[in-house]
């Protein structure tokens, strides 16, 4: 559909606007309907189910500190990638101001320490919930959930029943709404393609070609590595999570599939006390992708604009993507954040931007789909770590194909998955 409307020009904009678009922002919608309650609901039952928040805290400190080596590994890895591919060397900044749309997206908002402490707090959780900004729930959740396991016993678990029936039902829920996926799937990639001719892509051909490459060769060397020395086979995982995968790359929206990933590394083997702490942090600070993307990107300007960098250049271009990946976490926009930040800090030519915006979808679904093989290994490693990773006994299938694991799971609660 989306080719064909290449060669109706006067009919695009109207299938694109009234059919198209509609059809996958509606499935866009539903599935983020779904992530804050599920967020919430699934965060406060780990954490006052478990009952022992010595453990919580634990394992929240090692998926930080996880996430931390990760992501700066992700960040060597696009700057090795981006020098040993070029992929600004040839080039034509005059072809590509002709083809590409300059608009340069909005990154204004400060990315300094503090202001990433006081985004991180909600001044109204109603609010932040409504705006969907992660962060802050996450934060009012886990201040919730310690909270009420501080409450004596009769008068938490009552309320902590509310908590795991509210998340059972958010978890029913996307099993509705994912009977819809194939039509917003095909909403979505019909506008994708239609808006992008060879006319366009051709410019910057090298560059999707080169960060589709980094995205396989990071999924299966560099997270691979990890999955090998925590005794994890990344093909099985990958296997195992291979409709969330397909999906994240068709929307280029990780937020699509966050109920399911959390119910595949559930059954994949790691604890839902673990998997629901883990999972929903990882979604703001484990995004091994966007890290990648960022080495590659900044490499991409200062090539296209002929600046020549050397090892301490890159040195310290290593050191302040670190800082601003972490400070723009939950950041709209934030890869564009980021990138603002490190051209700036770098004295590199911001407008420079523009350029990559203008493909920057082709590139997000891969990206996209990097960040949640990341997040779904991530809670397993930590698993690992600390001794409670359960061997599956048998493949992971498809949550609807198993309801009966998953009511006995739901009921059983986070404590009972927990021992």
């Amino acid at each position: 559909m989306g080719a064909l409307l290449n060669f109706f020009p006067e009919y695009k904009a109207w299938i694109i606007s009234s059919f198209l678009q509609p059809v996958g922002d509606i499935f866009i919608k539903m599935m983020k309907m779904i992530v804050i309650p599920l967020v919430f609901a699934c965060m406060v039952g780990a954490i006052a189910g478990n009952g022992d928040s010595k453990a919580i805290g634990r394992v929240g400190v090692k998926a930080l500190f996880y996430f931390f080596v990760v992501t700066s590994i992700a960040i060597v890895c696009g700057l090795l990638v981006g020098n040993l591919a070029q992929p600004g060397v040839g080039a034509n900044l005059t072809t590509l101001t002709n083809t590409q749309s300059l608009s340069l997206p909005s990154t204004s908002e400060s990315t300094g320490f503090a202001q990433v402490i006081l985004n991180i707090i909600p001044d109204n959780i109603v609010g932040a919930m409504a705006q969907g900004k992660l962060l802050p729930v996450l934060f009012f959740s886990v201040m919730f959930g310690f909270g009420l396991s501080a409450l004596d016993k009769e008068k938490k678990m009552p309320l902590i029943a509310v908590v795991n029936a509210i998340s059972a039902t958010m978890f029913k829920v996307t099993h509705i709404v994912m009977h819809y996926s194939p039509i917003g799937i095909f909403g979505l990639i019909g506008v994708t393609v239609a808006n992008f001719g060879l006319s366009a892509l051709l410019p910057l051909a090298k560059l999707i070609a080169v960060t589709y490459v980094a995205v396989i060769l990071f999924g299966v060397v560099v997270l691979g590595g990890i999955a090998k020395v925590a005794g994890i086979n990344i093909f099985d995982l990958i296997k195992a999570i291979k409709d969330e995968l397909i999906l994240a790359f068709s929307t280029a929206a990780s937020a699509t599939v966050m109920p399911q990933l959390i119910e595949k590394v559930e059954a994949y083997g790691a604890p839902r006390s673990i998997a629901t702490l883990v999972i929903p942090t990882g979604y703001s600070f484990n995004l091994d992708g966007a890290s990648l993307f960022v080495g590659i990107g900044t490499l991409f300007i200062a090539q296209l604009y002929e600046i020549p960098l050397s090892l301490a250049d890159q040195v310290m271009l290593i050191i302040i993507m670190v800082l601003t990946s972490k400070g723009a976490a939950g950041v709209p926009g934030a890869m564009f954040v980021i990138l603002t930040a490190t051209l700036t800090s770098a004295g590199l030519p911001v407008e420079g931007i523009a350029f990559i915006a203008g493909v920057y979808r082709l590139m997000d679904m891969p990206i996209t789909a990097l960040n949640v093989l990341g997040n779904a290994l991530a809670p397993l490693v930590v698993a690992k770590w600390e001794n409670q990773y359960r061997m599956p006994a048998a493949p992971v299938v498809a949550p609807e194909e198993r309801p009966q694991v998953l009511t006995s799971s739901i009921s059983a609660g986070s404590s009972a998955n927990a021992t």
